[in-house]
């Protein structure tokens, strides 16, 4: 009986311990503690479907201005973000000059990873809250979330067709992070002809926005969504999005 008793107590614990560490990681996620819609992007109040060009940077160049003081070595990690989307698409990035009128504000001084979604023709917010590199908002993969969105894309689990193949779990949300789970309809949001993409480096972690430790996107096929909310580097479904919203040249070679 004391066996079975000192059994119990272990399960109990090693179940604790693991919602904890699993409740910390989510309350801590700089992506979702920003406080912008969706956790880390900020939008026009008159946004336009990321569909039309007209939330496009006008050919494909994205200016940016660094808005404070970041160390060479973070300032470096985030032109090497920048770098990995050339090298896979015609997107070009280019420090702006005193004469540019639209860029991207690059800060590391408020709390949270957030960007504004698409092109705005005018300065827009660009902000990494200071870590350690590869960690927090200076994982490569976060850096990248965060261009994406600058570039005209939102999180994949918001788009049209999401409910054939995830269940958003309401009950396990926190009520006032419901709008970060919205979905969108097929004239605002496009696919463009890609298969709906657990792998992408713009899709939530099972257990986002969670209120209680339980899962709040749980895949309709358990074995899907083993990496789901990777934020280690883009999926070859994110780069052919791009390419593809971009319109740049098919010999581009990936």
């Amino acid at each position: 009986m004391k066996i079975f008793y000192v059994f119990v107590v272990f399960v109990y614990l090693t179940v604790w311990n693991s919602a904890s560490s699993t409740q910390q990681r989510i309350e801590t996620d700089p992506e979702l503690t920003a406080g912008y819609f969706e956790g880390d992007i900020v939008l026009n109040k008159d946004r336009n479907g990321i569909i039309k060009e007209t939330m496009h940077w006008p050919n494909g160049i994205v200016y940016y201005n660094f808005g404070d003081v970041i160390d060479e070595p973070h300032r470096n990690h985030i032109l090497r973000g920048m770098e990995m989307l050339e090298q896979v698409s015609c997107i070009r990035f280019k420090e702006a000059d005193e004469k540019q009128s639209y860029y991207i504000n690059i800060t590391t001084e408020f709390d949270g990873c957030f960007a504004t979604a698409g092109w705005w023709n005018r300065s827009q917010s660009f902000n990494l809250q200071l870590y350690p590199l590869d960690e927090g908002c200076f994982r490569l993969g976060t850096i990248l979330h965060e261009l994406l969105h600058t570039l005209g894309f939102y999180h994949q689990h918001s788009t049209w067709n999401r409910d054939e193949y995830v269940r958003i779990a309401e009950e396990n949300i926190q009520p006032d992070a419901l709008h970060a789970f919205e979905k969108y309809n097929s004239d605002f949001v496009d696919n463009y002809n890609e298969e709906y993409d657990f792998d992408s480096i713009l899709h939530y972690h099972a257990y986002a926005f969670s209120i209680n430790g339980e899962k709040t996107i749980i895949p309709l096929n358990e074995k899907d969504g083993a990496n789901m909310g990777q934020r280690e580097t883009l999926s070859q479904s994110d780069i052919n999005k791009l390419n593809a919203m971009y319109r740049c040249p098919r010999d581009i070679k990936p």
